[in-house]
């Protein structure tokens, strides 16, 4: 399963348009006559009714208005939102530092019961120990943040671990064997995360899964994504973060989840491979 920023999106921005297509065409107007209404460039209202242009809330409000129809634009308005904040680049989440991006999640974090997550890269936020969320974090600030509040992003990643841990929510982790052998961090830092997902394995509310690398695989790897109970799939894509909430794409990602778990080792199995990565570090 492969997205661009975001197949999905798209696949939003066109149901808006068509939603606005059929305003028009119930009150009776061609594409020109709207425009002339609005007073904009006909060739505007057809980039909006392709799904090739984003209408501004004001523009949604012109052609509500233009179509007898205001009582409908808070509606599409909302809708339109929505479509917005489906996909945000790392540039725009991250402009005002890290620490920003780690706390708006929070609310979402605290409502969710049942976790699931697939991590192909790194450790998952949540099961990251101190050291090896700051190495992370650092690398990430490096590359590509101008604002230096790494100390402040590490202390919220951690006041929502102890959130999640308080009880009441149940998790379930799949990695890849090549996330215990990333080199993110020193292998001092990397030995103490190791070791902390062994600990934590061993808890009642944690199913911890390792897909090894020598496993027959029925799939190939997939993106980094977060589960929240049956609400919303999180996608870590290069360039952006992507938020699904259509009932049917969470699906797509819960059976990819069954088929990578599917892949994956558990308990003592899982603790020996974890176990090996860290010999190897010595």
């Amino acid at each position: 399963m492969s997205y661009t920023p975001s197949s999905s999106v798209v696949a939003a921005r066109k149901a808006l348009a068509v939603r606005l297509q059929d305003l028009r065409k119930d009150a009776g107007l061609t594409g020109r006559r709207l425009s002339e209404l609005c007073e904009w460039n006909p060739s505007k209202t057809s980039r909006i009714q392709d799904g090739q242009a984003a209408p501004s809330e004001s523009d949604i409000r012109a052609w509500c208005h233009a179509c007898g129809a205001d009582d409908r634009a808070e509606e599409l308005i909302t809708a339109s939102r929505a479509v917005d904040s489906m996909y945000v680049e790392w540039r725009r989440m991250e402009r005002s530092g890290l620490r920003q991006a780690q706390e708006s999640v929070f609310d979402l974090y605290q409502r969710t019961r049942a976790f699931r997550v697939y991590a192909s890269r790194v450790v998952p936020g949540m099961l990251q120990t101190r050291a090896y969320t700051e190495a992370v974090l650092r690398a990430v600030q490096r590359a590509r943040v101008t604002v230096d509040d790494v100390e402040a992003a590490v202390e919220a990643r951690m006041e929502r671990q102890r959130m999640l841990f308080s009880g009441g929510r149940t998790f379930a982790l799949v990695i890849e064997e090549a996330v215990l052998r990333g080199a993110v961090c020193d292998p001092d830092a990397m030995a103490g995360q190791l070791g902390h997902l062994i600990t934590v394995s061993t808890l009642a509310s944690v199913s911890l899964g390792v897909i090894p690398l020598a496993t027959g695989r029925i799939r190939s790897p997939a993106e980094d994504f977060y589960m929240f109970d049956d609400v919303q799939t999180s996608v870590e894509l290069v360039s952006g973060y992507l938020r699904l909430t259509e009932p049917n794409e969470v699906s797509m990602y819960a059976r990819t989840f069954n088929e990578l778990a599917g892949m994956a080792v558990y308990g003592v199995r899982a603790r020996a491979l974890i176990t090996s990565a860290i010999s190897s570090l010595r």
